[in-house]
């Protein structure tokens, strides 16, 4: 049944996947405009010049074909020249990936630090002063811009008291870390309130459980209770960071950019504004590529935790 399973999910992540890669295949035919000079970009379009970018993107052959091309091209990592830079685009991508994926990686740390012992605590005095203070600020976080917040902490930690650089992106392991925590700060701070909501959602449903009680009764300790409790909670957890460290990894377009960070983020808009079309492909494929393959894994892990949800039905959870 297991096996069954995996090979769902793996189905479904390829038909999404294949979705997504024709819907951004098509955006170089939703760009208003003639193809010809969208792929040139600022150089002159000689009947020279028509005729190789015509032979070189297979323009003459049906829509279908250009796009089973283009993918086959893809899966090799092979997605043209960068209209902008003239360089291959996966060497742009590639100078550009592992600042980005430092940032997400660090505001995911700090959003799960942060998120899930506060909902913890939430849920544990609920109803209290100490609830109502994590709630209202969850509330602040959610509604709070990420790139508004970073220019806040900027000019606060940045300008005013000169605790952090206000640009840059440092030398060693260290020094980078101390560029990016501002910018982390400001990326993770939603994802944070959202993760004390669902952390405290779900110990706060698990508190109410027959089971806590009875081990109450039954006088074991509180650590152990914890780890019974939290348990059962985790997979909603582990569920929602999952699909939330994907979007975060797309999210990092405002924040780069409010920092003047040279990653992904900065480099998607810089393309979208030059019209950089197999950029904007290319790194549009790579995020809904990060996304589903996130939750592929968090649907696999969540399974693992809880194998009664493969079977689909409505199973009453063995609690102790």
């Amino acid at each position: 049944m297991r096996a069954r399973y995996v090979l769902s999910r793996l189905l479904q992540f390829i038909g999404v996947l294949l979705v997504l890669s024709f819907l951004i295949f098509s955006l170089l035919y939703l760009v208003p405009g003639d193809l010809v000079k969208i792929l040139v970009g600022n150089r002159q379009v000689t009947p020279e010049v028509r005729q190789a970018i015509t032979a070189q993107y297979h323009l003459d052959d049906p829509f279908i074909v250009q796009y089973v091309d283009w993918l086959g091209r893809a899966l090799h990592a092979d997605f043209g020249t960068s209209i902008r830079s003239g360089t291959p685009v996966t060497q742009v991508i590639g100078q550009r990936l592992p600042l980005t994926l430092e940032l997400t990686f660090l505001a995911f740390v700090i959003a799960l630090g942060v998120g899930i012992p506060l909902g913890l605590l939430a849920a544990r005095k609920i109803d209290s002063r100490v609830d109502r203070a994590i709630v209202g600020w969850a509330v602040v976080g959610i509604s709070a811009p990420g790139f508004a917040l970073g220019m806040v902490l900027l000019y606060v930690f940045a300008v005013m008291l000169g605790w952090f650089p206000t640009y840059g992106t440092g030398g060693s392991f260290l020094d980078t870390l101390w560029h990016l925590t501002l910018p982390a700060i400001a990326l993770a701070t939603g994802t944070a309130a959202t993760i004390i909501r669902i952390t405290r959602a779900s110990v706060a449903r698990e508190l109410t459980q027959d089971y806590v009680t009875f081990a109450q009764s039954r006088g074991l300790s509180r650590r152990r209770i914890t780890g019974m409790y939290m348990k059962n909670a985790a997979i909603p957890i582990i569920t929602s960071a999952g699909l939330i460290l994907g979007s975060l990894f797309g999210a990092t377009i405002l924040v780069e950019e409010a920092f003047s960070l040279p990653g992904l983020g900065q480099l998607l808009a810089d393309s979208i504004t030059f019209k950089d079309v197999p950029v904007v492909q290319a790194l549009a494929l790579l995020i809904a590529l990060v996304i589903i393959t996130v939750t592929f894994v968090v649907d696999l892990l969540a399974a693992v935790l809880d194998p009664t949800q493969n079977l689909g039905a409505n199973h009453s959870r063995r609690i102790v």
